[in-house]
């Protein structure tokens, strides 16, 4: 466009337009300009959006373009054992450095194909198993189907560990559940609209697999996932946090998927880790007092872990504290609107509230 066509698509004056030319590269709009810009080139097309990303040297807000996928996979396995059984684990684990307000501890442990295994040990009476596996596959769908496969061996792997240390018959050991997982995105070789869409796929990858096949989930015909990319995937239960220029971050009901974009301003992936882990050791609370419930029992829990202290972790959970950034606000919110916490929170507290009543 000429700079007058130009100006006239944005709604501002010719002189304004001049100015940006003008200043060269250490000119910087103003706040309003700048929204106004964004607003453009967010409307712009895919291939506007590449060619201007090669021009600036990027690649369309996406980490170093690569060769094929490099993620690391945060799988995390939740077990209520309750409060004396982690009483019991946490006398010889190192205090937790997570949130101080959900009292926990943590020990290495050792896994057959993990990089690291930490087991978080939270007092009031949940375990989390927290798998860390990096991998480098050469589709999104190859990293689905690994996903699920190995989750079914993962689980009982975690009964098992978890047997070992409580050292009780294996018919009192609880089943660990799957809850959330992370996928922290390390190189792609997606750009522009494409590299967005791959991150959706990744914190729901079941639209990439048949789970209902005989022996075990399967990968869809390949094509699936082309047409994906080429045409773009969305769902309403997909919620964004990331932030322009600094991050792209996707939860789903499947987990997280998320991609630093700028080091020094987006999340860390200590960050995240400590979120999933709160939000994974309560909805596996909440998950023991629904089942107290569907036993025909009148849940109980000891007074520290009542109904109080449900309303605390709702309250620390929901609301935005003075230090907080605007991404983790976001990126808290996501988590806890895609995995139900919310509402698992506030029935959990009723129930007991009600039950000593």
């Amino acid at each position: 466009m000429s700079l007058r066509d130009f100006a006239a698509y944005l709604g501002v004056s010719d002189r304004t337009v001049s100015n940006w030319e003008g200043g060269g590269a250490s000119y910087q709009p103003r706040a309003e300009s700048q929204a106004v810009l964004d607003t453009a080139l967010g409307r712009a097309s895919g291939d506007a959006k590449t060619r201007f990303a090669a021009a600036l040297g990027v690649n369309g807000g996406g980490p170093p373009v690569a060769a094929g996928i490099g993620v690391d996979s945060h799988k995390f396995l939740p077990v209520f054992i309750g409060v004396e059984r982690a009483r019991r684990l946490r006398t010889h684990m190192t205090p937790g450095a997570g949130a101080e307000w959900l009292e926990s501890s943590a020990a290495r442990m050792d896994h057959p194909e993990a990089k690291e295994c930490v087991l978080h040990v939270f007092a009031c009476g949940v375990a989390v198993f927290r798998l860390v596996q990096p991998h480098k596959p050469a589709s999104l769908t190859e990293l689905a189907v690994w996903r699920y496969r190995s989750y079914a061996t993962d689980l009982p792997w975690a009964r098992e560990r978890l047997r070992d240390l409580l050292d009780e018959d294996h018919s009192r050991v609880p089943n660990p559940e799957y809850v959330l997982s992370l996928y922290w995105l390390i190189s792609s070789p997606w750009t522009g609209s494409a590299y967005d869409t791959a991150l959706r796929l990744l914190s729901t990858p079941s639209v990439l697999v048949d789970r209902g096949a005989a022996g075990g989930p399967v990968p869809l015909d390949g094509s699936v996932e082309e047409s994906l990319l080429a045409t773009g995937f969305d769902h309403p239960d997909i919620v964004s946090f990331g932030v322009r220029g600094v991050s792209t971050g996707y939860a789903g009901w499947s987990g997280v998927a998320y991609a630093s974009l700028s080091g020094e301003r987006s999340l860390t992936v200590d960050e995240l880790v400590t979120c999933e882990l709160s939000v994974q050791a309560l909805w596996c609370f909440t998950r023991q007092i629904q089942q107290m419930i569907e036993d025909g029992q009148d849940p109980s829990m000891p007074e520290q872990y009542g109904w109080r202290f449900l309303r605390a972790a709702y309250s620390r959970l929901s609301t935005a504290r003075a230090q907080e950034t605007a991404q983790h606000v976001l990126m808290r919110e996501a988590i806890m609107k895609t995995s139900g916490l919310a509402e698992r929170l506030r029935a959990a507290q009723d129930a007991l509230r009600e039950s000593v009543g």
